[in-house]
């Protein structure tokens, strides 16, 4: 017998505050890489700006794990069913890898791409079967304790795993498309399984933690520990980096698990800012430009990739000093936030015209 519905829990806004910020991030990184000259990209400003930006991927794969936590737990109390309830997070990971071909058929026949980067392996690629496999791993514990513990155990067999899988030789036969989704092919990878999955299962541990927060001073005290607990992991993470590494093949900016950790650390930390940051006085009755974008990310994401590389926008490619990509970053970014509000705007409006159609409908059956 299922259990009795239980309330909905409040949409927690730090996160949406943090998915926002990794929108923001997400449009520096874009827009920098396709604007900037090639000689400003010579500059420590750059450069700087670019690691800074590199944050941007493992923030949103990051948060789509701690997202499938916090929904799965919300349903399996709503039903008592926590099968049912993983099933229905897996689904949305398995419409997100629908939706990343759909993205590439619009790249194809928007601005004329090759065919071939249909089989191109991009963010959704990965963040869709990653959720999959996130509410695979949550269904198959009982309690947060053993969630924790797997999500952990399956963050770092990812992060440790990666040097000495992306060497191995037993993927060498796969076809290129497959092999890319493991680890990086030249033509065909921009995300690989090998290490970013290990963001969304480091996301779904720290999701299961504050899902399990049933109080304001409780999820209080929880940020506090993943703020602290977070830095600490990064401080760890920075120091190992320096020691010889256990893996005869290991790049540190890209395969390395002290660079992962470190990362890892650092969002970790994150969530515990962005709480403390929706905490001060009046934080709650004001407009937030991030929270707005935060809850849209996937629309933004939809649509500004063909505004930023496109052809619509090819008379800017490479071609802006550093200090007018950054200027056109302000402006673009602006449309970003109107695009959103009138996105949720026309929802509004559709959902609003759907239910005056059915109490007419109902009103003439009558």
């Amino acid at each position: 017998m299922a259990a009795p519905a239980a309330e909905r829990a409040p949409r927690r806004g730090y996160l949406d505050w943090l998915r926002g910020l990794a929108v923001v991030i997400m449009i520096v990184s874009h827009a920098l890489d396709s604007w900037t000259r090639l000689d400003d990209r010579q500059t420590p400003l750059y450069t700087w700006s670019m690691i800074v930006a590199g944050f941007g991927a493992p923030l949103f794969l990051f948060l789509a794990g701690v997202s499938v936590s916090l929904s799965a737990g919300s349903k399996a109390r709503r039903s008592g069913d926590r099968a049912q309830a993983a099933r229905a997070v897996a689904r949305r990971g398995l419409e997100i890898f629908g939706l990343a071909f759909l993205f590439r058929l619009q790249a194809v026949l928007v601005s004329w791409g090759a065919w071939r980067s249909m089989l191109k392996v991009d963010i959704l690629n990965i963040m869709g079967p990653s959720i999959m496999a996130a509410a695979w791993l949550w269904a198959a514990a009982r309690t947060p304790r053993a969630r924790v513990l797997l999500f952990l155990a399956a963050t770092l067999g990812i992060a440790l795993g990666t040097p000495p899988l992306r060497a191995t030789p037993l993927f060498d036969a796969l076809p290129g498309p497959v092999e890319g989704y493991l680890r990086p092919v030249p033509g065909y990878t921009a995300f690989a399984i090998l290490p970013w999955t290990a963001f969304v299962f480091a996301g779904a541990l720290v999701g299961v933690l504050v899902d399990g927060t049933r109080t304001r001073g409780a999820e209080w005290r929880l940020n506090v520990w993943l703020g602290a607990g977070g830095l600490a992991l990064a401080a760890g993470a920075y120091a190992a980096s320096h020691l010889p590494s256990p893996f005869e093949r290991s790049n540190f900016w890209t395969s390395s698990p002290a660079y992962f950790l470190l990362r890892a650390g650092i969002l970790t930390a994150a969530v515990g800012a962005a709480y403390a940051w929706q905490q001060r006085p009046g934080a709650e009755a004001r407009f937030s430009p991030l929270q707005q974008m935060g809850r849209t990310s996937l629309f933004i994401y939809w649509i500004h990739i063909e505004l930023i590389y496109g052809l619509v926008v090819r008379p800017l490619h490479k071609s802006l000093t550093f200090g007018q990509a950054w200027l056109g970053i302000l402006i673009f970014g602006l449309l970003m936030l109107l695009a959103s509000l009138a996105k949720d705007r026309v929802v509004a409006g559709v959902r609003a015209w759907r239910a005056r159609a059915a109490g007419a409908l109902v009103t003439r059956l009558r």
